[in-house]
């Protein structure tokens, strides 16, 4: 069987990252971090690879010691379907600090309440109130 896990790449922070998407879904959790040591080639501490899961979804991260000429972009999302208002309020409060709206929260016609937001680490957001 062929397992797909969404893969994050951030320059330094993935730690901080994962620490803060944890807190904000029950059940989530850091599952595996593997970090560089003295020897590098990535900053000492930072993350080669760690493993962590949102809800029941399995995330993949890193801390690339390269620099890219790119970052994340909202061509790639995280989905959630909240529950009640009360959830997606909290998400749309907590993920927007530091971050941006694309699509400010509203009734689109496709859902009660929607918003899209790219975090205060670049990753992309869309949240839903079916």
């Amino acid at each position: 069987m062929t397992k797909i896990t969404p893969f994050l790449m951030f320059e330094g922070a993935a730690e901080a990252a994962m620490d803060f998407y944890v807190s904000l879904f029950p059940g989530s959790r850091i599952d595996e971090i593997t970090r560089y040591g003295v020897e590098g080639p990535g900053k000492e501490g930072s993350v080669v690879r760690a493993n962590f899961t949102l809800g029941d979804q399995s995330v993949m991260c890193i801390d690339s010691p390269a620099q890219h000429a790119f970052t994340f972009t909202p061509s790639f999302s995280f989905f959630v379907d909240c529950e009640t208002d009360e959830d997606l309020q909290r998400l749309i409060d907590a993920l927007s600090q530091g971050g941006a709206f694309l699509m400010p929260p509203d009734n689109y016609g496709f859902s009660r309440r929607f918003a899209w937001l790219n975090d205060r680490f670049g990753v992309s957001w869309q949240l839903n109130l079916p």
